[in-house]
């Protein structure tokens, strides 16, 4: 039995297991540096929320792919589709962005933590499957956006994001 276990740990994966954990942390990272900025400006969903999205994306997409690696030794049998990967993430983390906005009166607040948010789950999603490039050069625009572009209308605009 407990040979059963351990096998449990050494069944083959189709990426080496420092590739997976430099994804899983570059998700991690980069998550977290959105998350910082939203956690410095006091908004519901923060540090943790943006690296836990960022992270579960980029597991879902390790775990597709080793599902698709699994089928690709039995064709036929199973049909894999990775767009469906994207659409999954996407919708559930709209779903948690979806929770972020607020409506009182005419007041609509959330909306660019929101946008963070489904940010998050396309670069865990870029992580995951190895475009870490793409990865961070998104984080980067993104930090530019939510730090520069404030920056430029915080004098003509009151901060209401």
């Amino acid at each position: 039995m407990l040979d059963q276990l351990l096998a449990e740990f050494q069944r083959p994966m189709s990426l080496p297991l420092p590739v997976v954990t430099l994804r899983l942390v570059m998700a991690l990272l980069l998550g977290g540096v959105i998350g910082w900025e939203r956690e410095a400006k006091h908004r519901q969903a923060g540090l943790r929320t943006h690296m836990l999205i960022s992270l579960a994306a980029a597991c879902f997409t390790l775990v597709a792919m080793e599902l698709a690696e699994a089928f690709r030794t039995h064709p036929g049998e199973q049909r894999t589709d990775p767009f469906r990967l994207i659409e999954a993430v996407t919708a559930g983390v709209a779903f948690l962005a979806a929770g972020s906005i607020i409506t009182r009166g005419g007041d609509v607040r959330g909306v660019t933590t929101g946008a963070s948010m489904w940010l998050c789950g396309a670069i865990g999603l870029c992580c995951g499957t190895g475009d870490l490039w793409l990865a961070i050069m998104v984080t980067l625009l993104a930090i530019a956006v939510l730090f520069v572009v404030r920056q430029l209308i915080s004098p003509v605009l009151r901060d209401e994001d």
